[in-house]
């Protein structure tokens, strides 16, 4: 399986959708998928029932799962594209609009 260019923790920005333009921290990627659970982006209603876990039950809100092809790296402030590149035997991600590795 290829690896992905957004990881989890990465700030990203949303290019596509009812959220465009909102910025926020990646929670979880789901590769299989192809998506990503970004912070206050994309928020959804669940009505969930008592639990052990929850009490109450009643009406929650968290973050729905938006595609990954919905979202750009932000490198310095500004949104951008990601490549990969050899780092003598390592391979690591870099920012496209700068050239400079990412991690």
């Amino acid at each position: 399986m290829a690896s992905l260019k957004i990881k989890k923790g990465d700030l990203v920005k949303v290019i596509a959708g009812k959220d465009k333009d909102k910025e926020g921290k990646v929670i979880a990627v789901n590769g299989k998928k192809n998506t990503v659970l970004v912070e206050g982006i994309n928020m959804i209603t669940k009505h969930t029932k008592p639990s052990m876990a929850n009490q109450q039950g009643g009406i929650v809100h968290q973050e729905g799962p938006i595609s990954i092809s919905n979202v750009m790296y932000v490198h310095k402030g500004k949104a951008t594209r990601v490549g990969f590149k050899m780092d003598g035997d390592k391979k690591v991600r870099f920012a496209k609009s700068t050239g400079e590795v990412i991690d």
